[in-house]
Parts: structure tokens; C-alpha cells; sequence
């Protein structure tokens, strides 16, 4: 009886650490969050140039001080890209199977400015990517490096 109370005690310790380290550190590993070495304007021009050079489109580029500005509110610049390589997104929308995952697409990086400096942030794709199945985690993981390349020129 006293190994079973040690094992059910041991079992809930594991358990409830292991929740405690999914509630501190996975939020914080969701996006990855970069320094722009240029300012905001730059960066900005910079993204858009670099992602046209990698042969990726850009179907819209959000500005989000100004959407919240027509609402009546006050925020400092973000400016959203909603990036996209159709030859990946195609292997995910032409598969019913794999289409789930379209509420992912396109690709977002947003800059944004806090405290006097610039910041490009984007989701985890790479890591979320690890979760998904064969087709999914390959196509997300090569996005994922692609977008990469296409921050690597802004990114200190």
C-alpha cells in the first residue's frame, strides 16, 4: 500500500509540474519575438522588399493604428503582413484532410514599436508545426524557415 501511495503521489507531482511548466514557459515560446535593427518605416519597407525577393506575395498589409484610429482609439504603429507562397499553400488548401489548418494562413509577422525601439514578432509555426501531422509539419516547417530568411535582413 505505502509503494501505491508513492507512486499515485509521485504520479500528481509530475503531473501538476508538468502543467505549471506548460502555463509558464508555452506562452512564452508561441512567437517569436526579434529586435529590428532599422526603424519602423524601414522595417516595414524592408519586410515587404525582402518577402517580393523570396518570391512571396502579400495579399494584404494591415495597418492597425489606423483601423483603431477610424474606432476612436489611440494605439502606437503595428502594421501586419499577411504573407503567402501559394506553392505552400497549396499542398494544404488542395487536401481536405489537411485544410483544418487554413485558419493559420497566410503567414502573419507584425512590427510593432515599444519602448523606442522596433520589434517583429511572428508565430512559432516551426514549433506548432511539431504537433501536426506529416504533410502539415513539413509545409509549415519549410514556411517557417522561409519567413526566417525573408526577417533576416531587419533582425538584429
Amino acid at each position: 500500500m505505502k509503494g501505491l501511495t508513492m507512486f499515485l503521489t509521485g504520479l500528481i507531482a509530475g503531473i501538476l509540474l508538468t502543467v505549471i511548466v506548460l502555463i509558464v514557459i508555452m506562452p512564452k515560446q508561441m512567437f517569436v519575438v526579434n529586435e529590428s535593427k532599422l526603424d519602423f518605416d524601414e522595417t516595414v519597407a524592408a519586410i515587404e522588399q525582402s518577402a517580393k525577393d523570396h518570391n512571396w506575395s502579400m495579399p494584404h498589409l494591415y495597418d492597425l493604428q489606423a483601423t483603431m484610429k477610424k474606432h476612436g482609439f489611440d494605439v502606437k504603429p503595428v502594421k501586419v503582413f499577411s504573407l503567402c507562397k501559394p506553392d505552400h499553400a497549396y499542398q494544404i488548401l488542395s487536401s481536405d484532410q489537411e485544410r483544418v489548418v487554413s485558419a493559420l494562413m497566410p503567414c502573419r509577422v507584425a512590427v510593432y514599436e515599444r519602448n523606442g525601439k522596433t520589434y517583429v514578432s511572428m508565430l512559432n509555426s516551426g514549433l506548432f508545426s511539431r504537433f501536426m501531422g506529416n504533410k502539415v509539419k513539413t509545409v509549415m516547417g519549410a514556411a517557417s524557415e522561409e519567413n526566417k530568411q525573408i526577417l533576416a535582413p531587419v533582425i538584429r
